[in-house]
């Protein structure tokens, strides 16, 4: 069977896998993942990743993070989907949590997080909201 969103899945299974308060989960790679999951590194959300190659499947492997025993990614959620893509201007995206949180974007000069592209003045399509 055919996975029609995969972004989701992988933030799925990052949401399942601090709620059983796993150090680590697998997912499959894409280009659009490992970007994403470097935006989550780059921000603090999670301690890393690694891509793993075995049989010619690409896994990655995804090192969550906690602070005093309670995950540091307390929701995140997907925005735009394959069915209803959301895209934003930059003076229209709003702050997440007033400000706690951040958005992840897909931009013309890549996948970056809302501080980044303010900061480049770029808007683009709002993957999914951490806080």
């Amino acid at each position: 069977m055919a996975l029609t969103d995969p972004l989701g899945d992988m933030l799925t299974r990052i949401r399942n896998g601090q709620q059983a308060n796993k150090s680590s989960i697998n997912c499959p790679a894409s280009k659009l993942r490992m970007n994403v999951l470097e935006v989550l590194k780059k921000e603090g959300y999670i301690r890393g990743y690694e891509l793993q190659e075995e049989a010619n499947k690409r896994n990655l492997r995804i090192e969550l993070k906690y602070y005093e025993g309670e995950p540091v990614i307390r929701a995140i959620d997907r925005v735009s989907t394959p069915g209803r893509r959301v895209y934003s201007a930059i003076k229209d995206l709003g702050k997440v949590r007033g400000g706690l949180g951040i958005s992840i974007l897909s931009t013309p000069r890549g996948v970056m997080s809302d501080v980044e592209a303010r900061a480049a003045n770029v808007g683009g399509e709002v993957l999914c909201r951490v806080f």
